[in-house]
């Protein structure tokens, strides 16, 4: 119990590594010297020691937004292994995993309309069509998970050891991982569904949701979408490489090295291409719906 605890701790602390990986591979690409790797953590710090600022027009929920997000992020983390066992394991966690992150897009988008601003609605609008069509999405690939590895439990349905064992599903786990990645990408607000530092009206969709939290408010919302893309690139290094690990320094060396390999591909699809038109991102979305499809009449032939 005391290396799962470990496990989390570092998992939590080294979550705000990601989009500094993503931005200095982003750099590297375009011949920059770009900012820091930590440069998300000089951020984190410098908001922590502000205060913030509310509208008298809104209400309690605005004030819960980033505090009930946060708190189900880091439930969210307990369940997903981190180079070994996860920290909680029970048959069907994987629908709570599921639920705590709709939990946290909730909230996110109350905030949003609370403000009665029809910027903060014109997002908190685009990031619920657009969670429609990835939904699903992660619910198909779960329940060819769940099929291929026998089990509910989310530590056991990313390690399905059983595809190294027939070498004829791992095309079944390849398209998988392509269609999380996808719905990865959509999720965590990345291009080419959506960019992280536009500061376009047209093309804003989670960014616009944020604008009028600031403070310590804003530095939970950044920590707790740095930590939900690392909870979801957590699961794509996983299935990169399916074999369950002990808690062991080798279990977290190889983890680590996965997960950078998974950052670096975003870093990579942001530099080699550009943001999709709005009409065209459900299209993505609904042909990674198709991809996961299917790999569930595949795996349950």
């Amino acid at each position: 119990m005391l290396m799962r605890f470990v496990s989390v701790a570092v998992a939590l602390l080294a979550a705000p590594l990601l989009p500094g990986l993503i931005n200095k591979t982003k750099s590297a690409f375009a011949g920059r010297k770009g900012p820091p790797v930590l440069q998300l953590y000089f951020d984190l710090a410098k908001l922590l020691k502000k205060g913030a600022v509310y509208s008298p027009v809104t209400t309690w929920i605005f004030r819960a937004g980033p505090v009930v997000s946060l708190a189900s992020y880091l439930i969210a983390s307990l369940f997903v292994p981190f180079g070994g066992d996860s920290f909680l394991s029970f048959s069907g966690d994987v629908i709570a995993f599921a639920y705590l992150l709709g939990l946290a897009r909730f909230f996110t988008v109350l905030a949003a309309l609370d403000t009665g601003s029809s910027f903060e609605g014109m997002g908190a609008s685009r990031e619920v069509t657009f969670s429609i069509l990835a939904e699903p999405t992660i619910f198909i690939l779960f329940i060819v998970l769940a099929r291929i590895s026998g089990s509910l439990s989310l530590s056991h349905m990313v390690t399905p050891e059983q595809v190294l064992m027939n070498p004829s599903t791992v095309g079944l786990l390849l398209l998988i991982v392509f269609s999380l990645f996808v719905v990865c990408l959509a999720e965590n607000s990345r291009i080419p569904v959506d960019d992280p530092a536009t500061h376009l009206e047209l093309t804003m969709i989670h960014e616009v949701m944020v604008l009028d939290h600031s403070g310590p408010d804003l530095a939970f919302i950044l920590y707790g979408a740095s930590l939900k893309l690392f909870l979801m690139v957590s699961l794509l290094a996983h299935l990169l490489f399916p074999i369950r690990a002990a808690n062991s320094a080798q279990g977290w060396l190889l983890f680590g090295i996965l997960v950078a390999i998974v950052t670096i591909s975003i870093g990579i699809v942001e530099s080699a291409m550009a943001r999709l038109r709005m009409v065209r991102i459900p299209r993505l979305l609904i042909a990674a719906c198709m991809i996961a499809i299917f790999a569930m009449i595949i795996g349950l032939r």
